[in-house]
C-alpha cells in the first residue's frame, strides 16, 4: 500500500494496518518478571530520536523514510515529549476556537496545507535478544495527531487519535540488527475537528513507544468482571474472558495479599475462552477501602512449558443505578470530584516523563483534599493514572477523546446552521467515532476505579452519540454512560444515564433538584479557574451535602 497525504483530510481514513484495540495488561515471560513489573518481552524506544521539523507538508523531507536517506540535516528530540516544548514550532492555547480560526477559512474536514506542521522522526536500533525470532509489534501510546509509519524502508501503517495506543505488526519488515523506524507526525488532520479541547495545542510523540514480542501462546486481550446477584455481597462470581493466540493451557490464580483464593487450569484452543469462579466473602473495593486482588494468568504451550505470564488487578465491586440512585456495593455514592487535564508544568501533557512522583503527587493531593472522583477531561489519560486510582481509591468518569466545540458553539450563537455541527449524524464521521469509543472501552475496561464511561465533551448531540452509548452499553452492563451535550441538543435524552450539566447557577441546580427524583445529577463542570473566577465554590459543594 502506498501512503497518501489525502488521508489527512478524509475522516473515513483514520487507521491503516493498525492492530485491534485491547486491554492494557502487561505480558511477561516469567513469574519473577510479572512480580517485578518488568518484562523481557518489551524493548523501550524512548529516548533520543533523530528529528526534522517542517512548517507544512510541502516543506517536509518527503523521502526521509528511505533506507539510504541522508539525515545529516536532522537534529535530535526526546521521546516522549512535545515538539513545541523542545524548540520547534509555536505554542498556542485555544478554547472554543479552532487553531486556524482567523487565519484560514476551513470547513470540516479540511486541512490548511500551508499551515500543518510536520515532525519527521527516525529511530535506529538493534532488536534485543529476548525479542528475536518471534512476532514483533510496536506500540505508540500517544501521538498527536496523525502518524505515518515506515520500518526499514517499507510503509507499515497510519493512525489518528492522539490519546489511545496505535499498534502495528513489524514482523514482515524488522530484522535483528540495523533497523530504522521512521514516523511522520502531522499536527493537524481531519481529527482536529473532533479534538477541539480547551488546552494547549501540542504535537509529537508525547507518550512512550515500545516494541513487544508475541510468544507462541499469547494473551491478546483480557476482560474481567465481578458479578453479584441482587443485594447479596457475600457471594461473587469472577468472570474472565480471554482472547488468545495459539494453543495450550492457562492457569488462573487469584490471590489477596498472600492468601490464595483459587488456582485453576483451563485448555486453550486459540481464539476466545471464558472462565468463571465463585468467590465467597470478597473484600469489596471502594474509594474509602480500595482493596485489590491479584489475578495471575500463566500461559503454557502444548508441551506444558510456561511461555507468558500476565498479572491483573481485580477490585470486587458492584456499581448500579437503582431507584434513580447511583449505588456502589449497595450504598448511595456521592461524587466529590474534579476534572483533571493531564498536564505538567514541566513537560506539558507528557505527564510522568519528568518523574513518576509528579503523577502520584496529583493523586495524593486529591485524596488529602477529600476529592473522591476524577473526570478525565477530555480524553484518555495515560495508563498509570488509572492504575493509581485503582490503588489509592478514586472513582473515574473515563472520558472518550471527542470534542467538537468550535462547530456547535457558532451554531448556538446563530452564526451558522446546524449543517455545520459535528458529528450530528454525518455518515462520514460515524466509523471514526465508534472506533474511538471502542478504543476507550477496550483499553480501560478492567479498572475497578472506572465507574462511568463518558462519550466525550461538548460535541452537541444526535443519533451518532446515542449509538456510541448503545455500543458501550452492549459491551458493559456494569457501568453507566455519561454525556452532558444532550443539554444543548435534547433530541436523544436516552444517550446519557445521568443528568449532567455545566456551569449552572446554584439557584438553577436547586430548582432542578426540587422537581423530585429523576435520575442522578452531576454538575460535571462548575468552576473554570481562568481569570476572575472560582468565587463562591462553597455554595456548590454544600449542595452535595
Amino acid at each position: 500500500m502506498t501512503p497518501e497525504l489525502r488521508w489527512l483530510s478524509d475522516p473515513t481514513v483514520f487507521a491503516v494496518n493498525r492492530l485491534d484495540a485491547h486491554s492494557d495488561h502487561l505480558c511477561c515471560r516469567t513469574l519473577d518478571e510479572a512480580e517485578s513489573g518488568l518484562t523481557s518481552l518489551r524493548q523501550s524506544l524512548d529516548g533520543a530520536w533523530r528529528f526534522a521539523w517542517s512548517a507544512n507538508p510541502a516543506a517536509r523531507p518527503a523521502d526521509f523514510w528511505q533506507p539510504d536517506a541522508d539525515l545529516s540535516g536532522f537534529g535530535t528530540i526526546r521521546v516522549p515529549g512535545h515538539i513545541e516544548l523542545q524548540g520547534y514550532g509555536q505554542l498556542q492555547y485555544t478554547n472554543t476556537l479552532y487553531p486556524w480560526d482567523g487565519r484560514s477559512c476551513l470547513r470540516p474536514p479540511q486541512v490548511d496545507w500551508n499551515d500543518d506542521p510536520v515532525g519527521s522522526y527516525v529511530k535506529e536500533f538493534d532488536l534485543d535478544e529476548s525479542l528475536r525470532g518471534q512476532r514483533v509489534c510496536v506500540s505508540f501510546q500517544g501521538v498527536e495527531q496523525a502518524m505515518y509509519l515506515w520500518c526499514n524502508g517499507q510503509f507499515v501503517g497510519y493512525a489518528e487519535d492522539s490519546f489511545t495506543p496505535s499498534e502495528f505488526d513489524l514482523t514482515p519488515y524488522i530484522r535483528d540488527e540495523n533497523n530504522r523506524l521512521c514516523v511522520e507526525v502531522y499536527k493537524r488532520s481531519s481529527a482536529a475537528w473532533i479534538e477541539d479541547q480547551d488546552f494547549f495545542r501540542f504535537s509529537g510523540i508525547f507518550r512512550s513507544v515500545w516494541l513487544y514480542a508475541i510468544p507462541t501462546v499469547h494473551l491478546e486481550d483480557i476482560s474481567v468482571k465481578t458479578l453479584f446477584a441482587g443485594d447479596d455481597f457475600t457471594h461473587s462470581t469472577l468472570e474472565v474472558a480471554l482472547q488468545v493466540e495459539g494453543k495450550g493451557a492457562a492457569r488462573l490464580t487469584l490471590r489477596r495479599s498472600e492468601l490464595e483464593v483459587f488456582s485453576e487450569k483451563i485448555a486453550l484452543n486459540g481464539g476466545s475462552a471464558l472462565f468463571s469462579h465463585a468467590v465467597e466473602n470478597p473484600h469489596l473495593w471502594s474509594a474509602e477501602d480500595p482493596a485489590l486482588y491479584e489475578l495471575e494468568i500463566e500461559l503454557l504451550d502444548d508441551a506444558g512449558h510456561l511461555v507468558e505470564v500476565t498479572g491483573q488487578k481485580v477490585g470486587f465491586r458492584k456499581f448500579e443505578l437503582k431507584n434513580n440512585r447511583m449505588l456502589l456495593n449497595g450504598k448511595r455514592i456521592v461524587f466529590k470530584g474534579a476534572n483533571r487535564h493531564e498536564f505538567s508544568s514541566i513537560t506539558g501533557r507528557a505527564v510522568g516523563v519528568h518523574t513518576h512522583e509528579e503523577l502520584l503527587r496529583d493523586i495524593i493531593t486529591m485524596k488529602q483534599n477529600n476529592i473522591n472522583a476524577i473526570r478525565t477531561s477530555h480524553y484518555q489519560n495515560q495508563d498509570a493514572l488509572y492504575d493509581l486510582c485503582d490503588e489509592y481509591g478514586l472513582y473515574l468518569i473515563a472520558e472518550n477523546n471527542l470534542e467538537s466545540h468550535g462547530t456547535w458553539d457558532i451554531h448556538q450563537a446563530g452564526i451558522r446552521g446546524i449543517e455545520g455541527v459535528l458529528p450530528n449524524d454525518k455518515p462520514e464521521w460515524k466509523a471514526v467515532l465508534f472506533d474511538r469509543m471502542n478504543s476507550t472501552y477496550q483499553r480501560d475496561k478492567n479498572h475497578p476505579a472506572v465507574l462511568i464511561w463518558s462519550l466525550g465533551n461538548e460535541s452537541f448531540g444526535g443519533e451518532t452519540l446515542l449509538q456510541m452509548a448503545e455500543m458501550v452499553r452492549r459491551f458493559d452492563d456494569t457501568r453507566l454512560v455519561h454525556y452532558e451535550g444532550v443539554v444543548n441538543d435534547p433530541r436523544f435524552l436516552e444517550t446519557t444515564d445521568i443528568e449532567s450539566h455545566m456551569y449552572s447557577t446554584v439557584k438553577d441546580i436547586k430548582e432542578y433538584l426540587a422537581q423530585g427524583d429523576k435520575r442522578p445529577y452531576i454538575e460535571c463542570e462548575y468552576s473554570h479557574a481562568m481569570g476572575n473566577s472560582n468565587g463562591a465554590l462553597h455554595k456548590y459543594t454544600e449542595l452535595a451535602d
